[in-house]
């Protein structure tokens, strides 16, 4: 009996990689990742007041409770759209809309 070889078996991660690169979903699949990854980039205290609802074209879109922090979170932008994109491996974020 002899044993069947598979010259062309690639680990299953190469494999979705291969997949989601030729469906052309990758930035797609980094955008979702910036909506999940909200709570874990800004923090507990943060996301108590704040829900990552959407993202389009860059723009992240985030319901804030309190105009408070609506102002705060305003002012501190920068350094979120660099934790979001650090969480995410890629440069997704461009803006973030807080309403």
């Amino acid at each position: 009996m002899s044993k069947m070889r598979h010259p062309s078996i690639e680990p299953l991660g190469a494999a979705l990689d291969d997949l989601v690169h030729g469906l052309g979903i990758r930035e797609k699949l980094q955008e979702y990742d910036a909506v999940v990854y909200w709570e874990q980039a800004v923090g507990v205290q943060i996301a108590k007041m704040t829900t990552a609802t959407r993202i389009t074209q860059g723009t992240l879109f985030v319901q804030v409770k309190t105009s408070t922090w609506r102002n705060e979170l305003t002012l501190r932008k920068k350094e979120i759209i660099a934790k979001l994109n650090t969480f995410v491996g890629a440069d997704i974020v461009k803006d973030i809309r807080f309403h």
